[in-house]
């Protein structure tokens, strides 16, 4: 399985991100923004945005003389299993807050050895999962998470995977010409959400935004039941606003 090549909007800022960390970890006693901005080389505006993103994350903190030191949520993450336990705890955090924004349940997935996997999820009384009434690995070209994953893999990818998960018809609506749907897939901008207006299952819509880190296709999703289907594009755009916090947990 090979990825596209394009990164997403959110993978840049995780990079800036990534830059950012590093020089703030160089100076253990601290390093005012001026000095990061000289560092990596990112303008003061776009640095200020990044900054208040990894202090809310508590990945950096400003301390009295307005320098950042490394944050507490950082510190924590240690290493091995630990490190991994850290990571999964505060991808769950995240992720119900996410849930509790956007009034919607929310789900990581991946792309693992050739199959769809939902790593993690937030859901609630008020935000229900969606009922999982058929496989979701079978189910790529129906769901807005499966599209999400599908668009992020080359032809060959794709193509491998329709071969083992037939196209089949699961509403009115879903797109079953492997052509069609590949084509749809192609002009799908990355900065932009992938939606399931009820291709999937009748009485639910999805949208779902790529989380690429490293050579793993991955995305961030939402859903919510087809009554509440006027909130999906203002849910989705703040998905995608939010992704890249999860993106940079993902990439730690």
């Amino acid at each position: 399985m090979t990825l596209k090549p394009e990164p997403t909007a959110p993978f840049h800022s995780v990079q800036y991100a990534l830059r950012v960390l590093e020089t703030v970890s160089k100076h253990g006693t601290g390093v005012p923004d001026t000095q990061i901005s000289r560092e990596t080389g990112l303008p003061i505006g776009h640095l200020t945005s990044l900054l208040l993103m990894l202090r809310r994350e508590g990945y950096v903190e400003q301390v009295t003389d307005g320098a950042y030191v490394i944050g507490s949520s950082l510190l924590l993450l240690g290493s091995g299993a630990a490190r991994r336990q850290a990571l999964e705890t505060k991808l769950q955090q995240m992720l119900a807050q996410l849930r509790d924004s956007v009034g919607a349940a929310v789900y990581i997935s991946r792309y693992v050895d050739g199959e769809i996997r939902v790593t993690q999820y937030a859901d609630g009384p008020g935000t229900p999962a969606v009922n999982e009434w058929v496989d979701f690995r079978s189910s790529a070209h129906a769901s807005a998470v499966g599209k999400c994953l599908l668009a992020q893999l080359d032809q060959n990818g794709r193509r491998d995977h329709l071969s083992r998960h037939k196209t089949a018809r699961l509403t009115s609506r879903t797109i079953t010409n492997e052509k069609v749907l590949f084509s749809k897939l192609d002009s799908q901008s990355a900065t932009v959400p992938v939606l399931d207006l009820q291709e999937y299952a009748v009485g639910t819509v999805c949208a779902a935004v790529p989380l690429t880190a490293g050579s793993s296709a991955g995305c961030l999703a939402l859903s919510l039941p087809v009554e509440d289907a006027h909130r999906l594009r203002a849910a989705a755009a703040t998905l995608n606003r939010r992704a890249a916090p999860v993106l940079l947990s993902l990439a730690l």
